[in-house]
């Protein structure tokens, strides 16, 4: 009999097998057709195929760069030019975007009416506004409003913001390694102090304080590393130096270009509204019993909102969320709209130009987005497996 079941149950899953392998072999013939096609026609018109070009000089200028580049390095240097400033504005927009989506998002629960509707307008304004208009505004309009190099915005003499941008102090550090190591252990300290907390809290029903424990432990091992670990910092404040009679410019400092700001900040207010929605759905989501039984029991708001309300809510909040950080890494190469050099502004714009690669990179820049989302996703995922409340 269970030998009978045995191969029943291989039979059902040889059938279930079956469409899957047809899917599969459908779709590789399907790349293979085009393949064939489109180097057929590439022949037939006397274009090449391949990423030799990656290899050979560049020959143009990019306006901003985290890493050096110049017009003499290759097009391989220009792509991963391209990509750090991809990242860079994305880690930006989502890091603000997340804070900021959470506070709107508790506000538009507050009691006070006047939180709550500022919240409520806040969210139904952003979010009905495309976001290519936004970014034209804070860049064209909010920005450009700015006044000009020798009429500074002077923040207490270090930091100067104009329609060039923001000139802000740059950190020269000598034993930089030894304080990011405290930085790292002060992290691993934090990680070994939750999960003891969470197991004298589940065990005994004690409260560590760990907030203040982790901020003492982040702020404090830095710190003993300038008085014993030989780490020390000065400052390089942006100068303003006159080039002629009506030219200045600054020199010194880190230079944050306009470009980056309003991409920035479209990107974190139009991807804000959409997590508040997600944090405000994940917080309703608990049901008043739960916030009830936690206030009999003595929990300030605070407490229940951090202990009760949020592990519950995270469940209901991550899985949308993660679709708008996906969202809003993809948005982010609307930034060609303003000139910021992303990749697709440089590579799959100035680069193709250039080259007439077409396929070749606009094959590359949609394997790097597509790297992007699901580096995001997996990372996401997994975090949304680890706050699960796991039944016993």
């Amino acid at each position: 009999m269970n030998f009978k079941n045995l191969k029943l149950n291989l039979s059902n899953k040889n059938k279930d097998l079956i469409p899957q392998i047809l899917t599969v072999a459908f779709l590789i013939l399907v790349v293979i057709y085009f393949t064939i096609n489109a180097q057929s026609n590439m022949g037939n018109r006397g274009i090449s195929f391949g990423f030799g070009f990656l290899s050979q000089e560049s020959s143009f200028d990019i306006t901003f760069s985290l890493i050096d580049y110049d017009g003499s390095h290759t097009y391989a240097r220009a792509f991963l030019v391209g990509l750090l400033n991809t990242i860079l504005v994305s880690a930006i927009g989502i890091f603000f975007a997340t804070i900021l989506g959470v506070t709107i998002g508790i506000a538009r629960l507050s009691q006070n009416y006047l939180v709550a509707k500022s919240a409520e307008w806040y969210v139904e304004i952003f979010r009905n506004i495309p976001l290519i208009l936004q970014i034209f505004f804070w860049y064209f309009a909010a920005l450009r409003a700015l006044p000009l190099t020798v009429d500074s915005i002077n923040f207490y003499d270090i930091s100067f913001l104009n329609v060039k941008g923001w000139y802000v102090p740059k950190f020269v550090w000598t034993n930089f390694s030894i304080f990011i190591y405290s930085i790292i252990f002060a992290f691993v300290l934090i990680y070994f102090l939750a999960k003891y907390a969470q197991n004298q809290r589940d065990k005994y029903g004690k409260q560590i304080p760990t907030l203040y424990i982790s901020i003492l432990l982040i702020i404090g091992l830095p710190f003993l590393t300038f008085l014993i670990g030989g780490v020390s910092l000065t400052f390089e404040i942006p100068e303003l130096t006159q080039l002629s009679k009506t030219v200045y410019v600054y020199r010194g400092g880190v230079s944050i270009i306009p470009e980056l700001i309003s991409l920035a900040l479209a990107l974190s207010m139009y991807t804000a509204t959409f997590i508040a929605e997600n944090v405000r759905a994940g917080i309703l989501g608990v049901s008043k019993g739960q916030k009830e039984a936690a206030a009999s029991i003595g929990l300030t708001k605070g407490q229940i909102l951090k202990l009760v309300v949020m592990p519950q809510a995270l469940r209901i909040i991550i899985p949308p969320t993660t679709n708008q950080y996906l969202n809003l890494t993809k948005n982010s190469s609307l930034a060609a709209a303003i000139a910021y050099p992303d990749i697709v502004l440089v590579f799959a714009g100035t680069a193709l130009m250039q080259t007439g690669r077409a396929i070749e990179i606009i094959s590359i820049t949609m394997l790097t987005y597509l790297s992007l989302s699901l580096s995001i996703s997996v990372f996401m995922n997994w975090y949304n497996k680890k706050m699960a409340i796991k039944e016993k």
